[in-house]
């Protein structure tokens, strides 16, 4: 029988494979997480280890470079992670005892390595516990440097938001990435209306706080622990776990029953199960993506909800173009470089760089063109993005409307949003910027565009 990891073992494991394999922390922990037997509470300190050392890994390495003769980059990745963590322990994590962080570290370094290693363990955190205050930050950051320093951001990212917001503004969104995410839910509008949906959680999860979104009208925002993708409610489709500011997508779109509708790029599948609850399940609404494992995503999200009007398609959207005839309503939620989800997908701002920005700008204006000429006269086209860079948002909508005279912003799409966003997002003409900040939601770009 195979000994079952301790939860730091659990936490240090989901590390080194984030590193190593360059996937999503998020996945990986989700795996690990349910193989691992941990009782809910250890799940939510591994959660808490793996996010929180992946958050304020520049910071951390800055501490270590300092008490590693050769710098944290000599280390063997497993190393390298298990110092991050105990010294993410021991300056983020109060509730936790110094001994206890110590005595762990070193426990997993004995294990997994030899005596030098748990050697270097005990040393390096032991020197941290009596040298802490030299690694102290400004509280009130100036420079681009020390900004990044203080939110443990790439000083590439901060420098680039920072040229489009302000520091100000740009130290309230990247803290705002730091904190844990918001648990919300999007109620399923065939099932049931927004209270109804909420009393049945309070039945079904007493110990959970249930409160409507201010964002979205079809939100609900839960609190006090609990996964509700665990519930019989989520499987019975009664909702769908979804960030606030993702829920405005489709109601900005705002689909009619009866309608054609294309959801481009719908992997895997919340916004399309929005589009097809706000009509009715009835007309068509034809659903892509161009991976198949992601198109099952889709088709779970259909069967889950009760849905039957979605076409799930394994498809480029941009082969449409042609062989299908037009759609009411076209929503292209775009490839991104995911800059509005840090807090939920903290590896993000390690693996991406600006390169990577300039790229999907390309990808991003070829389905574009496409969605264009999917759409039919007098219908509507949304471009979505989860990221915060003008390039990918305002200035590829700009570029759109320049080389699409038969398209033009829908200013209507001001008066479909609640007041709270009307009164602290960013409005531009026919479009919206949420920052992380704003609401503690992910930080989206919508704009609603209408073809003559």
């Amino acid at each position: 029988m195979a000994v079952r990891k301790t939860v730091r073992e659990v936490a240090l494991d989901v590390l080194v494979a984030v590193e190593e394999r360059e996937a999503y922390s998020n996945l990986l922990l989700d795996h690990a997480l349910k193989e691992s037997g941990l009782s809910a509470r250890d799940r939510g300190l591994a959660t808490e280890l793996v996010y929180g050392t992946i958050q304020r890994r520049l910071t951390l390495d800055w501490i270590l470079n300092d008490l590693v003769k050769k710098g944290v980059s000599s280390l063997a990745p497993w190393v390298r992670q298990l110092l991050r963590m105990g010294v993410y322990q021991l300056r983020y994590l109060d509730r936790i005892p110094d001994r206890a962080v110590v005595h762990e570290t070193v426990s997993i370094a004995k294990k997994r390595g030899h005596r030098g290693i748990s050697g270097l363990a005990n040393g390096v955190l032991r020197s941290y516990q009596r040298r802490r205050r030299e690694w102290q930050l400004p509280a009130q950051p100036e420079t681009h440097r020390e900004l990044a320093l203080v939110t443990s951001h790439p000083e590439w990212l901060v420098r680039r938001l920072s040229g489009v917001y302000g520091m100000e503004e740009t130290k309230a969104m990247l803290e705002a990435n730091n904190r844990p995410p918001r648990s919300s839910v999007r109620i399923n509008l065939l099932k049931g209306d927004r209270e109804e949906v909420a009393e049945r959680i309070r039945q079904k999860m007493p110990a959970v706080a249930v409160e409507p979104s201010a964002v979205s009208v079809q939100g609900l925002v839960l609190s006090g622990g609990g996964n509700p993708a665990a519930s019989t409610l989520f499987r019975e489709g009664w909702y769908t776990v979804q960030d606030e500011s993702s829920m405005l997508v489709s109601e900005i779109l705002d689909p009619q029953p009866g309608e054609r509708v294309l959801d481009g790029c719908a992997a895997p599948g919340g916004k399309t199960g929005h589009l097809a609850e706000r009509m009715a399940d009835e007309g068509v609404l034809v659903s892509c993506d161009i991976h198949s494992h992601k198109v099952d995503q889709i088709q779970d999200q259909v069967r889950r909800l009760g849905l039957t009007i979605v076409e799930p398609r394994r498809t480029d959207m941009r082969e449409l173009v042609g062989s299908e005839k037009p759609f009411d309503r076209v929503l292209l939620d775009a490839p991104c470089s995911g800059l509005g989800v840090i807090r939920r997908k903290p590896d993000i701002k390690w693996s991406k760089e600006p390169r990577e920005i300039e790229a999907l700008t390309d990808l991003q204006k070829q389905l574009l063109d496409a969605a264009a000429k999917l759409v039919s006269p007098g219908g509507i086209l949304v471009y979505s993005t989860c990221t915060l860079e003008p390039e990918e948002n305002s200035r590829q909508v700009e570029a759109f409307l320049d080389g699409h005279p038969d398209f033009y912003p829908d200013i209507t799409l001001e008066e479909r949003l609640p007041e709270i966003v009307r009164e602290q997002a960013i409005l531009g003409e026919g479009w919206v910027q949420i920052l992380p900040h704003h609401f503690d939601s992910d930080g989206f770009f919508i704009a609603r565009l209408k073809k003559s």
